[in-house]
């Protein structure tokens, strides 16, 4: 059995501020380590219910925050970023049984997380199919490509909500809840045992049905916080303006969406 987890950070258990996110910033390196920890007991979890392997994609920011020597032995890593429209994803086949996503946190305009965004800051919001969407909704539907099921997720309480609405049969564990500027988390400890327990769990029943619902058609608009941004973003070709900070892009084919998404955000 192999398992693909997308890690990301700003759902960490104890993370409050963008510092903590930031690749090199002194209060980085506390929560890179954190980040790991909770990776490894999600792979500690897998190899109990009977992974023979585990695929990485370190999926935050740099893609270069894990600490690799804390790594298991049937473990492979991706690091860093290919360029694939894949993205929080890449690496990911029709091989693996079951994708797991730890860190995760809630979509930009949430107020579950004092780090909630997607994709970067300068998107104000990303809908699909006329509902606010997340970096979760969009990598799910990724796996759900390659007829992956997406299992367990841990994260903040909006991004655990979110998913458990989108994906049947989806275990989660809510690592912290944000309140302002504020959040109010797990230990650290308590958060790896849980997540731990949860993927162990998760990969010993039937997960089979634990896919996102597949649409004939998709339509993404992502709304900008600065005019320029649509602007620039309305030369891909396909894409429409959707008022004065946004453009739309149009597919039934959602690769073509995860590949407009690749050009429109950056």
């Amino acid at each position: 059995m192999k398992v693909f987890i997308s890690a990301d950070i700003e759902g960490t258990a104890g993370i409050a501020h963008w510092d903590e996110a930031e690749h090199g910033h002194a209060d980085w390196a506390e929560f890179r380590a954190l980040m790991t920890g909770e990776v490894v007991a999600a792979c500690e979890g897998a190899l109990a219910a009977g992974a023979t392997e585990v695929v990485i994609k370190d999926a935050h920011d740099s893609g270069r925050n894990l600490l690799l020597d804390r790594l298991p032995d049937y473990v492979r890593i991706v690091r860093g970023w290919s360029g694939h429209p894949d993205e929080m994803m890449f690496g990911i086949d029709a091989g693996f049984a079951a994708a797991i996503y730890t860190g995760y946190h809630s979509k930009a305009g949430s107020e579950a997380n004092p780090l909630a965004h997607t994709s970067n800051l300068r998107i104000s919001r990303l809908l699909l199919n006329g509902e606010v969407a997340s970096e979760f909704t969009i990598n799910a539907l990724c796996a759900a490509g390659y007829g992956v099921p997406s299992v367990f997720l841990a994260g903040d309480a909006g991004i655990c909500a979110e998913a458990r609405r989108l994906v049947p049969g989806l275990a989660a564990v809510e690592t912290l809840d944000g309140k302002g500027r504020a959040s109010t988390s797990l230990a650290p400890a308590w958060s790896r045992r849980l997540i731990r327990e949860g993927v162990a769990a998760a990969l010993a029943g039937d997960f089979t049905r634990a896919l996102p619902e597949r649409a004939e058609r998709y339509e993404v608009v992502i709304e900008f916080n600065n005019p320029t941004d649509a602007y620039r973003a309305g030369w891909y070709p396909g894409a429409t303006a959707h008022g004065p900070r946004a453009v739309a892009f149009e597919s039934a084919d959602f690769a073509e969406i995860l590949r407009a998404l690749l050009f429109l955000k950056v």
